[in-house]
Formats: C-alpha cells, structure tokens, sequence
C-alpha cells in the first residue's frame, strides 16, 4: 500500500494486473482445483507461453477471481483493472469469450473499468472497457466493439526489444527498436480505422525475461520512455525528429548526474 501511496501523491494511477485465463500456471501449481482434472501440473520457471488455462466450467474458478479482483481493487483506488487476455492459446475460443464476458462483470461489480489485451474484442465488451493493442491484429475490431484503445504496439514501445543485433540484454521477436523507431511514429495514423478519438493513450511495457538488475532496466527504458512520453503528450504536429534528437542529447547530462545507466544511442549527438 505505501508504493500505491506514494505514486497516487504523484498523480501516477496504479493498474493492476492480473493475466487470465492464460498465463495462469502459477496459480494452476498452487491451486490444483482450478484445474479442470483437479490435478496440479508442475511449476515453470521458462518464458514459454500460451500453454495455461484456468478452467473455464468450473463455479469454482469464478470464485477464486472474484477474491482475487475484489483484494487488490480494495488495495488500488484507481478506476481501472486488468485482466490481461492474451495468449490464452489453451482456451477453447467459445469458452474465452464467456470468460471474459464473465469477469467483466465481476470487475464492473467492484467499481472498476475492465481493461484487457486486444484478445478480449473477441467477446461482447461494455462501453467502459478498454482494449490494449499489442500487435494490432484485433485492434479495429476493438473499436467496433465501441471501446476505447491502448497503443503499445511491439514493433515500437516494447521496452524489452533490442536496440539492435548486438545488444547484449532484451528479445527481437518484434523486431529491434532503436531509439528512432520508438519516437518517429504517430498514434493516430498506426493503424487504419484507429484515429485519436478512439485512443486512451499509449504505453510502453518493459518484460524483464532478461532483466536482472536497475541498472539492466535503466538501460533498455533510457532514452526510448522519453520520446515515448513526448508522444503521448504532444500533437503530431509538433514533434519531429530532427529538432527532437538534439533536445534529447542534453538529456545525456542530467541521467549521468542522476546516475541514470542509459544506451547512447548513435543516432543521437550526445552532449
């Protein structure tokens, strides 16, 4: 609660969230009966994904979300709960969308707006729910369900993703994204059918699959979440990469006096 505290006494919401029905074999491990079989499979420790599923049948498995979503809404005062959604590859997809339909309601009965990744289009959303975009491929389907987006797409603001080949930390499944790549691109003109009357915002998530250390992070974040949040603040109009690049070489002196460990981007002229 005092993190919670402390970024609400910086005007910063905390979202939290929790990923179902896939990405679940923690909990799968913990709890044998939210197995369909009532047996526990073993724990995991790889990156692996898309092999999990709560069952989705079960009474029983709406009663251990529904603890779940009312313990740390009481904990978060923001407005907003995520329930994740993606990759849930182990759900059959008639019983992922009545999921979905299911826990809307138990996170709506808790005075929270539902949001989940763009996998959740797929069932029948209320109007007060969001839809974060990953790789774009449900994203206008998202819009015609009537519901506001979240923009983080791979390709650009995946945090984890390699600057370039030799980068020693991060992946490359969605490519590499240089500093360049996370900056000169507009919002509202990423997707067709997507226009700025239908974004929430943007997010740039960082997966710590080969994160260790602060200094790790430091280094994958900086400078790529500066040009991040000058796209969600600033119209397209202003921002050009030219005049942009130069702003952000002084950055270089105020994350070295902050002891800031960032990647010196060769695109940038450094100070």
């Amino acid at each position: 609660m005092e993190i919670v505290a402390y970024a609400q006494s910086r005007h910063i919401t905390v979202v939290p969230e929790i990923d179902m029905p896939g990405h679940t074999n923690a909990a799968l491990a913990s709890y044998p009966e939210l197995n369909c079989d009532g047996v526990a499979p073993p724990l995991y420790t790889g990156t692996e994904v898309g092999f999990s599923s709560l069952c989705i049948r079960k009474d029983l498995t709406y009663r251990f979300v529904e603890d779940v979503v009312r313990e740390i809404s009481a904990l978060t005062p923001g407005p907003y709960f995520h329930i994740g959604g993606d990759e849930a590859m182990a759900t059959d997809p008639a019983d992922y969308v009545a999921f979905v339909e299911r826990v809307q309601e138990i996170v709506q009965a808790h005075g929270k707006r539902m949001i989940g990744w763009e996998e959740i289009a797929q069932a029948r959303l209320a109007p007060t729910s969001v839809a974060q975009v990953w790789h774009g491929a449900m994203a206008q389907q998202a819009v015609q369900r009537g519901v506001k987006v979240i923009l983080s797409p791979a390709s650009k603001v995946y945090l984890d993703m390699k600057y370039n080949p030799s980068t020693p930390l991060g992946l490359s499944w969605a490519g590499y994204v240089e500093v360049r790549d996370a900056y000169d691109w507009d919002p509202a003109n990423l997707l067709e059918g997507i226009t700025e009357e239908n974004i929430l915002g943007v997010e740039a998530p960082l997966w710590t699959e080969t994160i260790q250390t602060q200094d790790d992070m430091d280094w994958m974040v900086f400078p790529r979440l500066i040009g991040v949040a000058e796209i969600g603040w600033s119209p397209r109009d202003s921002r050009n990469w030219e005049e942009y690049c130069l702003r952000l070489a002084a950055h270089g002196l105020r994350l070295e006096a902050m002891g800031v460990r960032f990647y010196r981007s060769p695109q940038v002229p450094w100070e």
